[in-house]
């Protein structure tokens, strides 16, 4: 009887397309991962460097320094009060979302069924999977929001949780997050909002700038429901794995106290690091201008080749239909014409397979490159 066996890391399969990239003068403009490029506030570097906290072990749920400076956030972002007891921190939020089906299936043993958006990140479902459970994907409209009539009674009566993602990963599709609280609510099933692109929403209601407050799934209520969010993206500190998740007081004390025994805390520099950078909203805005800037710029180096490239509505993520549905092969038309590495869509779930996903991180200099050849291109 053979055991689990781990599929292959998505992004490992892209080796020989690097390779191909790298062929290029100036080398491979990497599009395929959302990895912060731009650097942190000064004043976040200083308070990771000089907070003193090395020495101890940090509370598994977050300072309370840390912790109120989460509920600050809150409140002025999106005008929701939270008690600061009622967030947690959590390591980055990769290792959240994976996890929970795991300690969800242990709070309620009856239930098997984590569903999640068709289209999307990866580990939904891959962590429905390490947990032993069915990973269901629900269907997404045209806009590439969920479809909440899509779902069977059945798989709801077995739903260990819902996954929504807003803006999402990879189309940048805005959920109604008030109509997906209260499919949960009327249901019993948690429904977890992953939220760390709010940020970056350039349309419509949820749209974040100027001092105007956004939505989260908090906005109608935390019952039943949590908001999991990051400072990866909106600070662009990836690499300190900075999170955290707020909402229902049953749930989050119930998640604390597992992670607790698991070990699972984000260390006090980190922690210090984090609430520098939320008190901070300025930079943010900042980065808000570059992403955009950048997502419209490689809109247009793209349509100059005669493809398609959408702006999304949140997120800094172009989701490129691939001409004939061959995402594979616009991937490698990318790399071999203008050294970009892009992601085929068939990495967040089949439903995506007929498009490529760029991230539109790199510096401003790295666009350049592929503008450069993007004429040299179009010239020859």
């Amino acid at each position: 009887m053979t055991g689990f066996v781990p599929p292959p890391y998505p992004y490992d399969r892209l080796v020989p397309i690097h390779e191909m990239a790298a062929l290029h003068s100036g080398g491979a403009v990497d599009l395929s991962i959302g990895t912060p490029c731009d650097p942190p506030p000064d004043e976040v570097i200083d308070a990771l460097a000089g907070s003193g906290s090395e020495r101890g072990y940090p509370p598994s749920v977050g300072s309370d320094p840390f912790r109120d400076a989460v509920a600050g956030w809150f409140e002025r972002r999106f005008g929701v009060h939270i008690d600061s007891t009622h967030l947690a921190a959590c390591v980055g939020t990769k290792e959240l979302v994976v996890g929970l089906p795991h300690w969800l299936k242990l709070r309620s043993p009856s239930k098997d069924t984590v569903l999640y958006p068709e289209i999307s990140y990866p580990s939904y479902a891959m962590g429905a999977e390490l947990a032993g459970c069915r990973a269901v994907a629900v269907q997404v409209d045209e806009k590439f929001r969920i479809d909440l009539d899509s779902i069977s009674d059945a798989d709801a009566g077995r739903a260990l949780c819902l996954w929504v993602n807003t803006p999402g990963n990879p189309a940048g599709g805005l959920d109604d997050l008030t109509a997906a609280a209260a499919w949960g609510r009327q249901r019993g099933v948690p429904v977890l909002s992953d939220e760390c692109y709010v940020e970056f929403t350039w349309t419509g209601e949820p749209v974040l700038s100027q001092g105007r407050p956004g939505r989260t799934i908090l906005s109608d209520g935390v019952d039943g429901v949590l908001s999991v969010q990051s400072l990866s993206k909106r600070s662009n500190l990836a690499g300190l794995r900075v999170g955290f998740y707020a909402g229902d007081p049953d749930l989050v004390h119930y998640l604390s106290e597992v992670r607790k025994h698991s070990g699972l805390m984000i260390p006090g520099p980190a922690q210090a690091a984090g609430i520098a950078a939320l008190g901070d909203q300025e930079h943010v805005e900042v980065q808000r201008s570059r992403y955009l800037a950048r997502l419209r710029r490689l809109s247009e180096i793209l349509e100059s080749q005669g493809f398609s490239a959408p702006l999304p509505d949140g997120g800094f993520y172009l989701w490129v239909p691939a001409p004939k549905g061959d995402a594979w092969g616009l991937t490698t038309y990318l790399a071999q014409e203008l050294g970009v590495v892009g992601s085929p869509g068939e990495f967040y779930g089949p439903a995506g397979a007929d498009h490529v996903r760029l991230a539109v991180v790199q510096p401003d200099e790295m666009l350049d490159l592929v503008e450069q050849r993007a004429e040299s291109s179009t010239s020859t």
